[in-house]
């Protein structure tokens, strides 16, 4: 069997950026014990990433760089934003120091109401600045690893995955559901 499209695919894998010294470093590493784990196709994971995995069977080796356009994207500056620190005002309407910290990974609402990741960057007495882009915006990523197990992906799998959003009372079990919740009755 080999890495192709509706396939669950099993690996470890290590991924390395450039730091400030110009020497590799390991930004994060999935094992045997906790494998990174996705369906092939079904965009859990980068195109490029998932072009690079085409092919390969299990016990296959692999080694290869994104280069930043094909990974995250170039850093945009303007992804940097002052906002203000009422907006980070917990129900009691004070700062909510506890979820809002520098290095902390907070969710934005999009003026479409879309929710996307933000990370906290520095906090002033009226000020929280945040950067929208992504954390490895503008590196090149270098992956190593390896193909622990490939197979087919169940119908149930793939239901989940193409369609995400439940209700919270079904549990991702949408057909048995009483809620009245749309996502859940379409």
């Amino acid at each position: 069997m080999v890495v192709e499209n509706l396939k669950v695919v099993k690996a470890t894998y290590s991924l390395y950026i450039n730091g400030e010294d110009g020497k590799e470093e390991l930004m994060e590493q999935a094992t045997e014990q906790a494998p990174l784990v996705w369906c092939q196709g079904e965009g859990m994971m980068l195109p490029a990433f998932e072009a690079a995995m085409a092919g390969k069977e299990v016990g296959d080796s692999f080694d290869f760089v994104l280069e930043a356009k094909d990974a995250y994207g170039e850093y945009f500056p303007e992804g940097v934003q002052e906002l203000q620190k009422e907006m980070f005002f917990n129900g009691d309407g004070e700062f909510d120091d506890e979820r809002v910290y520098v290095g902390a990974i907070v969710p934005m609402n999009t003026t479409d109401g879309q929710i996307i990741k933000a990370q906290v960057c520095e906090i002033t007495d009226d000020k929280v600045s945040i950067d929208l882009n992504h954390p490895y915006a503008g590196e090149d990523l270098h992956f190593t690893g390896k193909i622990l197990d490939i197979r087919d992906v169940t119908e149930g799998e793939l239901k989940a995955i193409r369609n995400p959003h439940h209700c919270g009372r079904c549990k991702g079990n949408c057909d048995d559901c009483e809620s009245e919740c749309n996502n859940c009755k379409s």
